[in-house]
């Protein structure tokens, strides 16, 4: 037997509780892994509240991403005893996930944990901070250099946005911060942002085109928000997205792009390909300030995980959700 949150949904409604799982449960896989550490994403809150169509299945063990270590393999590339990370493949929506202290998954969805950081390092990071890395090779790879001009990071004190500013900062952009919360400005700059503006500014509908600001973007946000950033983005600017924290819709006009050139990258970390990946997580572990991580991540037990999901839609979380699922 072993702990983990569940999500059921039957006649009488859908639910979230912390229960004891056994082995025979696991879905199918060809390693089985005793996880150590997972987190929890804004992904993962809208699963366990039932806020957002996020599980497919059901019942289903929440938790995007995972650390641990092989119990069984029956894969090629994997032994008993190898250390192991996983992001996305829908994990915690259509297959069980890492909020609980066993999973069984597909081998071909691991990455071998990278020698330059610890398994609790590697949630730190996690889908969001190696979504992050997706967004910052995406501007790279389109020609965007920090002589260019100034880098605009929506949603900047979460999970994406504060790993996006780190990175960025430590590459020479220099970062313009967005965030509803005044309070965390003091963090963004320790972070490295050389200004945070109020994300209000951006979240009303705007003209068709603004004046030419940003060289590049990473947005979480979606909605108004990025069809402001749009129409304010420079000549040949490019602006990654990778969320919908403000709506799934896109108000905006044709007019930055066939009038200034923009790229809108989009950016999913979901599905990506292998070798995309296992390159991310190359460059996390050359560019990412370890020392900040420390800023950037609280650690939390698997009790507290279901208290805590309410609070991370409603905007009162910073950073990155570490969670101990032996705890």
């Amino acid at each position: 037997m072993f702990r983990g949150i569940l999500i059921e949904k039957d006649d009488t409604g859908y639910r979230s509780s912390l229960t004891e799982l056994d082995e025979g449960q696991l879905p199918d896989g060809d390693v089985t892994v005793r996880v150590n550490y997972s987190t929890l994403n804004y992904k993962d809150a809208l699963a366990i509240t039932g806020k957002g169509p996020v599980v497919r299945k059901f019942p289903m063990v929440p938790g995007i991403d995972l650390a641990g270590t092989v119990e069984h393999s029956t894969h090629p590339d994997y032994q008993e005893g190898d250390a192991v990370i996983l992001n996305g493949w829908g994990v915690g929506e259509s297959h069980w996930g890492g909020l609980a202290q066993k999973a069984r998954l597909n081998g071909d969805w691991l990455v071998p944990l990278p020698e330059q950081f610890t398994p609790q390092q590697t949630m730190a990071i996690g889908t969001a901070g190696y979504t992050a890395m997706l967004c910052v090779l995406a501007l790279e790879r389109h020609g965007v250099a920090p002589e260019d001009g100034e880098i605009l990071v929506t949603g900047a004190a979460g999970g994406v946005g504060s790993v996006a500013t780190t990175v960025l900062t430590r590459l020479g952009f220099k970062v313009v911060a967005v965030s509803g919360r005044p309070e965390e400005t003091g963090y963004l700059k320790e972070l490295g942002a050389v200004e945070v503006l109020d994300r209000a500014s951006f979240a009303t509908p705007g003209k068709p085109l603004g004046r030419e600001r940003w060289a590049g973007a990473v947005d979480v946000v979606g909605s108004h928000t990025l069809a402001n950033i749009c129409a304010t983005t420079q000549y040949r600017g490019v602006v990654t997205s990778c969320g919908l924290a403000g709506g799934m819709d896109f108000p905006a006009t044709v007019a930055p792009f066939i009038l200034r050139g923009i790229t809108l990258a989009g950016i999913d970390s979901v599905m990506c390909p292998r070798s995309e990946r296992l390159e991310a997580w190359r460059r996390l572990g050359r560019d990412l300030d370890v020392s900040k991580l420390a800023k950037i991540n609280k650690e939390v037990g698997l009790t507290e995980v279901l208290q805590l999901a309410p609070k991370m839609l409603d905007g009162q979380v910073r950073g990155r959700l570490v969670v101990d699922v032996n705890r």
